[in-house]
């Protein structure tokens, strides 16, 4: 009877699995190393942050548009003011809110000075007129007495001429003696000359009486054109309106006393609207007129073209004028609040990375996020927008830094973010 086998059984010595030995060194030797590794970054590493109490941003490349945001409000581009053209008393037929339109009488200035100068001067223009007139008769009477010497004379001359044939034919006749001779010739020549000079007092004359009846004409033109100038000055008393618009507010009291070019109303043309931004000082030299401005109205986004700028700086701040299609909005109002931003520059194809406080330290340095370790690096910024910020250095794209407050780790040059 065979009671078991354990008499044909061997025993076998074990041996050791090599391969199992290589992975579990191989795993020991890689943990070593990345205890190493992790002891070597730490060894610097004095302080530690944490994570979510910073900001940290990708640097990428892309698109990048320097610019300017800035609030500002919506006033009239053509609000004009209507003066007093001359002193007296003002009568306002409007009221502040009345619309208007163009030629409107919206004020009367009552001006008794300048209605008395007027009759006073109407009166002048009628004496120079009798004047003129007066001068005119003067002329015709004294050009006819110059006319009948000049005739006076001529007849003396004839006759003289013809005593001086009658002596030339009697004397070679001997009817007459040498001296009646002599008389008849001493006669034409006196007679000669009295007429040569009639004739020539006459031209004088002529001459003389056309230049005082072209003065006296003269000095009645120039009383006519003072006449149209008063004239002019009174019509314009009654002050029309010259924009379509509504009045927008009214400087002076009904029946007060104004002066010449003292303003009295101010008027609103509703047909033309403009943005009106005020810009920080440090942007003045950015800014040209033409640039392209992004305006947000209700929630509405338009563009716009910077028409204006004012050449100087009030509050630290440059006022500006955006001119824009108001036909793409409707419903907006004066002096209605709006957002801008000003397009300076726009440049393609840079890296770049979201703004942050981090820019308050200079802009020179950064601190670049690998895994735990975040290091200062030095950088060069370039172009910076209200969003982002132009990298020319020290970083590469997918990099991540840092863009938050940097007083806290001014003096670090490397910290732990647990």
């Amino acid at each position: 009877m065979i009671k078991d086998t354990s008499a044909q059984d061997i025993a076998l010595e074990s041996k050791p699995n090599r391969v199992k030995i290589a992975i579990i060194v191989t795993l020991v030797l890689i943990v070593i190393a990345f205890a190493a590794k992790a002891l070597m970054s730490t060894s610097s590493v004095t302080r530690s942050f944490d994570r979510t109490s910073v900001q940290i941003a990708s640097v990428e490349m892309g698109d990048l548009i320097r610019d300017i945001v800035s609030n500002g409000r919506i006033v009239a581009a053509n609000a004009p003011r209507i003066y007093s053209p001359e002193q007296g008393f003002v009568s306002l037929n409007v009221k502040a809110g009345d619309e208007v339109v163009v030629g409107q009488v919206v004020a009367t200035v009552d001006s008794p000075e300048l209605a008395n100068q007027l009759k006073q001067q109407a009166s002048e223009m009628d004496r120079l007129k009798g004047e003129l007139a007066r001068k005119e008769l003067d002329a015709r009477s004294q050009t006819l007495q110059l006319t009948k010497q000049l005739d006076l004379a001529q007849v003396d001359l004839e006759a003289a001429q013809r005593e001086n044939r009658r002596a030339q034919a009697s004397m070679k006749n001997n009817l007459i003696s040498q001296i009646d001779f002599e008389k008849a010739v001493d006669d034409l020549a006196r007679a000669t000359l009295t007429q040569k000079h009639a004739k020539e007092e006459v031209a004088i004359a002529k001459d003389r009486l056309a230049f005082e009846l072209e003065s006296a004409r003269s000095t009645v033109s120039r009383q006519a054109l003072v006449l149209e100038e008063l004239e002019r000055k009174i019509s314009e008393l009654n002050i029309v309106a010259t924009v379509n618009g509504v009045v927008g507010n009214l400087i002076v009291q009904p029946r007060a006393l104004v002066n010449k070019n003292d303003a009295l109303m101010t008027l609103v043309d509703l047909s033309a609207y403009e943005v009106e931004l005020n810009v920080a000082e440090s942007y003045a030299n950015d800014l040209a007129i033409g640039m392209q401005t992004e305006i947000t109205i209700a929630g509405t986004t338009l563009m716009g073209k910077l028409s204006a700028i004012s050449p100087e700086v009030k509050d630290r701040q440059v006022t500006t004028r955006v001119r824009f299609d108001q036909q793409q909005l409707s419903g907006i109002r004066q002096n209605q609040q709006v957002s801008a931003r000003v397009l300076l520059e726009s440049k393609s194809n840079v890296m770049k990375v979201r703004r942050g406080s981090f820019m308050q330290s200079g802009g020179f340095y950064a601190f670049k996020v690998e895994g735990d370790i975040a290091t200062r690096v030095n950088i060069q910024i370039g172009a910076t927008s209200m969003r982002e910020v132009e990298i020319l250095s020290g970083l590469s794209p997918d990099d991540e830094i840092i863009i938050s407050n940097y007083d806290e780790y001014i003096n670090t040059d490397s910290f732990l973010l647990n």
